[in-house]
């Protein structure tokens, strides 16, 4: 039997074998004595600050890594496209294989790979040792991100998991927010390896922590090798198109065709499978569904506004590179001061007005930034920042929320690799509207664009949340 063989969406919380699952999953740790049971909500939360802070130090260190190594600084860019390639490429196999082989086996390979690929990164002595290891980091990356929200679903009751949603986002954004000035750190004491080395030490606490995890069994379902092929061969293609497309626009049009004509036949050969690898039965839910949608749309705008504000300080308001780093800082810390509470209040009131608020809330923070004359006083940009922090706070935690609740416990693991595979896709398009306004409008006038175009988006994602009709917080688990 292939990957795919578990109950349709519409059926998914009326299966008894589900409920006991659940049950199963929730009583494995009630048993336990709570420091065991913190130690495995612990582990969980630390693997993702140990994949997002190899993230962002890797992301700064490029000129650093690229001068060392001898190589072109646009060949370095690989190191960052083979890990976010690998990402896209192993979310949904990953999330099929926790399914099928049970979610704590599934990540704790996923952090072990990943430890061994940091230890080949930190003894890399060529660009090309370096760039397969980041490669096999992005698989291991791919089984946590993956798998997070899934496990932690089996620590928490489902009222909860709102509140779960958000210690995760507090997690990730305190390690987007460190992860720069970390790397600076090492940088400024040690070589680049040593970027890696440190996080050794902490990886092994989180494979010794992860023994805490409940062990519950996987359905024990077959992989389907082709599908798991064709879903890689998509996403290689399309971030690879993503990379090249304004130096190779005729290269980049041909991977992209190639990308869709795999995607094509992987839904055909998916479609009639009960729990697809591309979870299909999941988007027929229209919360699930609206809720993939509105993520990728907040995603690909918050990073269009991300990359495009370290250019607007730097080349149209004159700041250096410490004052730009200053001014970005409000963004990600507003984000894990509100992740919490957006996370608890999620709970009481409705999600989908949640997501709302906070894509206006973003869209308007990004606006006010592309808009105001910041020349004339520049300190406004603080609680322009902050806006955009605290609407991408009550979003992501609420929209999380949304997600996971339209799906069963025993589709966790699907929700989060589609969950993984929209914020990754959001960031690629980002990223891309940025390179192209770069290509076709002066350079000073480009990030103002952007940050327009960000807040495009967000106001989209935002008028897209209001059309559910079942809010996620009715979903029963």
């Amino acid at each position: 039997m292939t990957i795919g063989s578990a109950p349709k969406a519409g059926h998914l919380s009326k299966q008894p074998q589900q409920a006991a699952a659940s049950k199963h999953a929730v009583d494995a740790l009630s048993v336990r004595a709570q420091p065991k049971r913190r130690a495995a909500i612990s582990s969980v939360l630390a693997a993702m600050v140990l994949v997002v802070l190899n993230t962002a130090i890797a992301n700064m260190a490029l000129p650093t890594i690229a001068q060392s190594l001898h190589v072109p600084p646009a060949l370095s860019i690989w190191i960052i496209t083979a890990n976010q390639a690998a990402l896209l490429m192993a979310l949904l196999p990953c999330a099929a294989l926790g399914e099928s082989l049970g979610y704590r086996r599934v990540f704790r390979w996923g952090v072990a790979l990943f430890l061994v690929a940091t230890l080949m990164c930190a003894l890399a002595p060529t660009l090309s040792w370096l760039i397969t290891a980041r490669l096999l980091q992005g698989f291991g990356s791919a089984a946590v991100m993956a798998l997070a929200i899934a496990l932690l679903r089996q620590v928490v009751s489902s009222r909860q998991l709102g509140a779960a949603i958000g210690w995760n986002a507090l997690a990730v954004a305190l390690s987007s927010a460190a992860g720069p000035a970390m790397g600076a750190a090492i940088l400024s004491v040690a070589d680049w390896p040593w970027l890696f080395a440190v996080l050794l030490p902490f990886g092994l606490w989180v494979m010794l922590a992860s023994r805490s995890l409940a062990t519950v069994g996987g359905t024990a379902r077959k992989a389907d090798l082709l599908s798991i092929a064709l879903n890689a061969g998509a996403f290689a293609a399309l971030v690879i198109a993503a990379g090249i497309i304004t130096e190779h626009a005729a290269l980049s049009a041909a991977l992209l065709a190639i990308s869709a004509i795999q995607l094509t036949l992987l839904v055909k050969r998916e479609r009639q499978k009960e729990a697809p690898l591309i979870p299909l039965d999941l988007l027929g839910s229209n919360t699930f569904r609206i809720s993939v949608i509105a993520s990728m749309l907040c995603f690909a705008g918050q990073t269009a506004g991300l990359v495009a504000l370290p250019f607007y300080l730097q080349h149209s308001l004159g700041q250096d590179v410490l004052m730009t780093g200053l001014y970005m800082i409000p963004w990600p810390l507003t984000v894990a001061l509100i992740a919490p509470l957006a996370g608890r209040l999620s709970n009481r009131w409705s999600t989908a007005w949640f997501c709302s608020i906070g894509g206006i809330c973003l869209s308007a923070g990004l606006a006010g930034t592309a808009l105001w004359p910041l020349q004339e006083n520049l300190t406004i940009l603080v609680p322009l920042t902050m806006l955009c922090g605290l609407g991408f706070g009550l979003f992501n935690v609420a929209n999380n929320r949304n997600m996971f609740l339209a799906a069963s416990i025993s589709r966790s693991g699907a929700a989060g690799g589609i969950q993984g595979t929209a914020r990754l896709l959001g960031q690629t398009a980002g990223a891309v509207i940025m390179t192209l306004l770069f290509n076709l409008f002066p350079a000073d006038f480009a990030p103002q664009l952007a940050l327009g175009a960000g807040a495009l988006l967000n106001l989209v994602a935002a008028l897209l949340s209001t059309l559910q009709g079942r809010q996620a917080h009715n979903y029963k688990s």
